[in-house]
């Protein structure tokens, strides 16, 4: 039985709060050592059994039970919880990082989620990993920066987790451990209480098991949500050029047949020619990303430089010397613009491309190339992933799908019917 599946069973009344994490521990114990998803925690399961017990205590009656009751979740380390210290994946102070609880993971406990523990990040959501390891093969990468949350849903340690997206920090490592991903359009879900990497591009976002699930978590983290149901299937645009040809052979293979078993299926597929400037993309990011970060931590930097990475003081220096910051912002709008047309022009609902260049890369010293998640994050388009199927090495593959700006809800929507034609696993 997944988390989820389990939670439902302890909301339903089917078993108590002592049978409910007496099952969670059961998997956690087995499982974690191998993954370290999780930042370690001294009676973690003496705290959730207690926690579990007053949520019955405040919902007796299964039929009065809050949305997400009894669902486990995991929260990367930039997000400030109550009760527990935040980190960031870094060796700064602690007593300089906490804050208030971040306003995400206060709208998960009041709909009746209880807090697992704080799940492993790179440094400050950057590319610095941590110890955390692919559930599917512990050889490889979890991705990141979002590494333990991806993985902890991966490996069913959890049914959800909270993670972040600057580059490709959600999709990327959800599609690495065979994962629902979702990041929303740019702000939908509230980035108060989490330690920024860039503010122009950071996206809140969340790991889920499937997409009726992840619509359900959608309601409760997006205060506008409206449940949309389209009548029709979406017409898929294929965003040819520059920007495909970054994925392996390997990846574009898995995604040519995909795109076959979505046009046997009735789906109308587009190729579209798009984003023949990409490096000038990539380029961009770049500097909106690196000057955000040198802002963000331009006192910490100064008293505590010894203490950061070099790939994140190379980050830092390198976005202290971004003079023409607006001109960067200015033309990320109008690349927005750009892909907006072009969706209008061809009659295109969502874009479909692979989530990552290729499987999770074996070895832990790099969480992978985000370079396929790069446009839509700085457009701030809703993207999800659909886990599809597994290599010979037990690896995940994905499929990527990005909607129009604010249209989150007809993403999912139509991605429940997707996942019915793509998903083996």
């Amino acid at each position: 039985m997944n988390p989820a599946a389990l939670a439902g069973a302890f909301k339903a009344g089917e078993m108590t709060a002592g049978e409910y994490v007496s099952q969670v521990e059961s998997t956690f114990s087995t499982r974690e050592p191998s993954i370290l998803a999780f930042i370690p925690e001294e009676n973690r399961f003496d705290r959730l059994k207690k926690e579990a017990d007053s949520l019955v205590a405040r919902y007796p009656d299964p039929k009065e039970r809050p949305l997400l009751f009894g669902m486990t979740a995991g929260i990367k380390d930039i997000f400030h919880v109550d009760g527990f210290i935040t980190h960031a994946g870094s060796r700064l102070p602690a007593e300089e990082l906490q804050g208030r609880e971040a306003a995400s993971v206060t709208q998960l406990k009041n709909a009746g989620a209880l807090i697992l523990g704080k799940t492993v990040t790179t440094e400050f959501a950057y590319f610095t990993p941590g110890p955390t390891r692919n559930p599917h093969n512990n050889e490889h990468t979890p991705g990141g920066s979002s590494s333990g949350s991806a993985a902890a849903v991966g490996a069913g340690l959890c049914a959800l987790a909270l993670g972040t997206q600057t580059i490709g920090s959600v999709i990327r490592p959800a599609a690495f451990c065979g994962t629902t991903g979702f990041k929303p359009t740019y702000e939908r879900i509230s980035r108060e209480g989490v330690i920024p990497l860039s503010p122009a591009l950071d996206h809140i976002g969340f790991f889920i098991h499937d997409i009726a699930t992840a619509e359900q978590l959608a309601s409760v983290l997006i205060k506008d949500w409206d449940v949309n149901s389209p009548t029709r299937k979406p017409t898929l645009g294929i965003p040819d050029g520059p920007y495909l040809a970054c994925a392996s052979d390997y990846a574009l293979t898995c995604f040519n047949t995909l795109c076959d078993s979505l046009t046997d299926a009735g789906y109308d597929l587009r190729r579209v020619r798009l984003m023949d400037d990409f490096q000038e993309v990539r380029d961009r990011h770049d500097a909106i990303m690196s000057r955000d970060a040198a802002d963000v931590h331009k006192e910490w930097f100064s008293k505590y430089g010894s203490l950061y990475s070099q790939k994140f003081a190379d980050l830092i220096r390198r976005g202290q010397s971004i003079t023409n910051y607006q001109l960067h912002l200015d033309a990320r709008d109008r690349f927005r613009d750009q892909i907006s047309k072009a969706m209008h022009e061809n009659n295109i609902d969502l874009w479909i491309c692979p989530p990552t260049i290729g499987p999770a890369p074996k070895g832990l010293s790099s969480t992978g190339d985000p370079v396929m998640c790069l446009p839509w994050t700085q457009v701030g388009f809703p993207a999800i992933n659909i886990p599809t199927t597994r290599n010979e090495e037990n690896l995940p593959m994905g499929l990527q799908l990005v909607g129009k700006w604010g249209s989150d809800e007809s993403l999912l929507a139509w991605a429940g019917d997707i996942e019915k034609v793509v998903r083996t696993i």
